[in-house]
């Protein structure tokens, strides 16, 4: 049946020409914003997942900045810690030479007082970000022998928490201000009393000036000699476990990084739209429009036949 009350075919072409400019509408949105899931409208699951992850994301990046400057603080230390090292086996060579008769002790020890300074300058000078490690005062009320670097971030069941790693660098310190318990401050004497000394200490400095070659002065020298040697030994020690904890925050830099890859990927599948599916049903859907609009047109001009009936 005919009618100009109700046109069933322009109604029909009108229907299928507004669904189809709905999803042309929104692939444009998809080309233009890159996102098939741009809003919590298009995917509530996917959207409230995506924007969860997104700020679980932007959390590692400030984590990985943390590492990045614990690892410098690290690597300050055990630079100055490593060439500390060096200039006490100065110190020890120049002991052993004092150690031969007939030797200018007094010269010699000009050259350790020397050396002496440089040690105090190093471990003054081993500060990165106002973190000293080396020079230090254990009696100050924000000292805090187990440095804390951050780590890591996660959530589980919706809670957060958040790792780090522990440096313990009570050992690793060469001065101490508060009670001279370093490595290189601390003071004692030869078992013969002939000097009271530390390696490098800000008091009782370790002092052969005085040394004549008898028994007695030459066993204290033999002894402080070995008293540096210990001191050596216990620079290697620290600096080992420095280097331990360089190696591990190292580690742990390449893992947050490949995560908030891991990461990035993840929420790009759920969310990111695929351009080469969406340039093709453009194309599609711009066909559909054109050949909708002139379906619409052929059932709005079916009136006209009326007309003719009437002729």
């Amino acid at each position: 049946m005919s009618s100009i009350n109700t046109n069933v075919a322009a109604m029909t072409a009108l229907q299928s020409l507004t669904a189809t400019n709905k999803s042309l509408t929104e692939t444009q949105n998809r080309i233009s914003t890159g996102f098939r899931v741009a809003d919590a409208s298009d995917n509530a699951a996917y959207w409230s997942i995506a924007t969860t992850m997104r700020s679980d994301n932007a959390a590692m990046s400030t984590v990985q900045d943390a590492l990045g400057l614990g690892a410098a603080t690290v690597d300050t230390a055990y630079t100055g810690i490593n060439s500390a090292i060096k200039v006490v086996d100065q110190i020890k060579s120049k002991l052993v030479a004092a150690r031969q008769p007939g030797v200018d002790r007094g010269k010699i020890q000009s050259e350790i007082t020397e050396l002496q300074s440089q040690l105090r300058g190093i471990a003054d000078s081993a500060s990165f970000s106002g973190e000293n490690w080396l020079a230090v005062d254990s009696g100050a009320a924000t000292y805090n022998a187990t440095k804390s670097i951050v780590s890591s971030f996660s959530r589980t069941a919706g809670a957060v928490s958040i790792g780090t790693i522990d440096i313990d660098v009570g050992g690793t310190k060469l001065f101490d201000a508060a009670d001279q318990s370093g490595i290189l401050d601390v003071a004692d004497t030869t078992t013969n009393g002939g000097v009271d000394y530390s390696v490098a200490g800000s008091t009782d400095a370790l002092n052969i000036s005085a040394l004549t070659d008898s028994d007695d002065d030459l066993a204290d020298l033999e002894q402080m000699i070995g008293y540096v040697d210990s001191a050596i030994s216990s620079m290697t020690d620290s600096a080992t476990a420095l280097g331990a904890a360089k190696a591990r925050i190292g580690i742990q830099q390449d893992f947050v990084k490949g995560l908030m890859d891991a990461i990035s990927r993840g929420v790009g599948q759920l969310v990111d739209a695929d351009m080469n599916e969406e340039s093709t049903r453009l194309q599609a859907l711009q066909v559909k429009q054109q050949l909708g609009v002139q379906a619409l047109s052929i059932a709005n001009s079916s009136s006209q036949t009326i007309l003719s009936l009437f002729r």
